[in-house]
């Protein structure tokens, strides 16, 4: 930076860092000359696309005009799952801007945030853009310390975030604690329920409109990224009381959700058939990779999402590195704050094969290097 240009930069973020998405398939190949690389690691739909999806986006005939702002079928679509009346639905740019907006609505520089340690990070990145402090705390054997996340809050603290599943572990509250929790949680404390992975959790997992339909101060926040395979259209949408999303709503950009994206999650909201066979290949998926971690003797939280974090014995960027040089792209934990574990997505059986097979070549090697440096 130019050092007449440096005094314009806010002071909360001259230590900030920019976010680093995960390798490319494209930057493999050029670098390692690895033709067909696997990506495992940014938690992408193996199956694509929802066939619905692709053949609403397919029958679009313009793009030339500004479509509708408010997108009202679309929430009372939403809203019906849950018989909920269509003002409690906010929608975004992917629900990375719902958080956005909810710090641009409620937090002012100097107020308190509570995250788990470690959780999705943007959550962070938001409140130091906000100039808010951020109070983290560790995760309990990987999952959420509601009790302590209570005792963090403060007479300062404005939102709370629950990521679950978590991001980057896979963990899950119970639902009966994450009910107990925010219950106790102050009334004037927006209690932000990240649940971009929802759809992959188990049935008795918790569903944050049910914390919502006790507790107003409440945002639930979903995505259509995952499981319905639309990462690159950009939808995510929430559901609060129509107080907050009103609010939420009033702050955020005008046409913020583009008409691609509407229209391919309205009608991907109707592919039962993709969704079941996407959970059905991340079920099996999920016991492929656990059979094989517990047969090369490596721990693995527990997942309620689709993809694992799987500790191995060695610093977890050196094992992205030499992983990705056999072509196999996962997230080194170093980043996600996991060191010594990498977070993998669950993808196809061969897939998996191909980073299980990739694993187990490198481990002697690591485990060699770890017990002469004990010696």
């Amino acid at each position: 930076m130019q050092p007449q240009l440096d005094r314009l930069l806010r002071t909360s973020l001259r230590a900030f860092s920019p976010y680093r998405p995960g390798t490319s398939v494209d930057e493999v190949r050029r670098r390692y000359g690895i033709e067909h690389p696997v990506k495992l690691s940014q938690n992408e739909n193996p199956l694509g696309t929802s066939p619905r999806a692709m053949e609403a986006l397919r029958a679009i005939e313009t793009l030339s005009d500004y479509d509708e702002d408010d997108h009202a079928a679309l929430r009372a679509r939403l809203a019906l799952q849950y018989e909920l009346s269509p003002d409690s639905v906010v929608l975004g740019h992917g629900s990375n801007e719902l958080v956005q907006l909810a710090f641009i609505a409620f937090v002012d520089p100097g107020d308190d945030v509570v995250i788990a340690k470690p959780s999705f990070s943007l959550f962070r990145k938001d409140a130091d853009v906000a100039g808010a402090r951020s109070i983290e705390v560790p995760l309990r054997d990987g999952v959420h310390d509601l009790e302590a996340m209570l005792r963090a809050v403060t007479p300062k603290t404005k939102l709370v975030f629950v990521c679950d599943p978590n991001n980057p572990t896979g963990t899950r509250v119970e639902r009966d604690a994450l009910l107990a929790f925010a219950g106790e949680l102050r009334p004037d404390v927006l209690l932000v329920i990240d649940q971009a992975y929802k759809e992959y959790a188990d049935a008795a997992a918790a569903d944050g409109v049910d914390v919502l339909r006790r507790r107003p101060a409440t945002l639930v926040l979903r995505t259509a990224s995952k499981i319905y395979g639309l990462a690159s259209v950009r939808f995510g949408y929430g559901y609060a009381s129509p107080q907050i999303a009103g609010w939420l709503d009033r702050t955020r950009l005008p046409f913020n959700v583009s008409r691609t994206a509407a229209v391919a999650a309205f009608a991907a909201l109707d592919d039962a058939e993709f969704v079941a066979r996407s959970l059905a290949l991340n079920q099996s998926g999920k016991a492929q990779l656990e059979a094989g971690f517990e047969r090369l003797g490596l721990h693995a939280y527990p997942s309620a999402a689709n993809f694992i974090a799987v500790e191995i014995p060695a610093e977890a960027d050196l094992a992205y590195r030499a992983l990705m040089e056999r072509g196999v792209i996962v997230r080194s934990g170093d980043g996600l704050g996991m060191p010594k574990r990498l977070r993998v997505t669950i993808g196809t059986p061969g897939e998996n094969a191909a980073f299980l097979t990739a694993l187990e070549e490198l481990l002697p090697q690591w485990r060699g290097a770890a017990v002469g440096a004990v010696r």
